[in-house]
């Protein structure tokens, strides 16, 4: 009996298509690397970031933009979700208002 054929394909993406999709991601990536350094240094605080986030930043995990805040490492940054009743997986777009207030709120006491 032949394999079952799948019963949705993704469309094909030509070369270009491909390219500029890493470039975007490339730049993405580049954005969240400054913003967490800039945020480790103190230049940036990350109730300004939760408040209104940046496009580039909607799609990161709370998780690793918190991990980036000088003195919140893995323990800290667990406990702070734990608090917000936040999932370790959730994205900084995919806060409700209410996490978002309470993370806010937690960093700005």
């Amino acid at each position: 009996m032949p394999p079952s054929e799948p019963t949705s394909t993704t469309p094909a993406r030509t070369l270009e298509q491909r390219l500029e999709a890493l470039q975007r991601a490339n730049e993405i990536r580049s954005k969240r690397a400054r913003l967490k350094k800039d945020l480790k240094q103190g230049i940036v605080k990350i109730d300004e970031i939760l408040d209104d986030p940046p496009e580039y930043i909607k799609t990161a995990k709370v998780v690793d933009v918190l991990l980036a805040i000088p003195n919140c490492g893995k323990v800290k940054s667990t406990k702070v979700l734990n608090h917000c009743r936040i999932s370790p997986n959730k994205t900084v777009s995919g806060l409700s208002e209410r996490q978002r207030r309470e993370l806010v709120a937690f960093f700005r006491s």
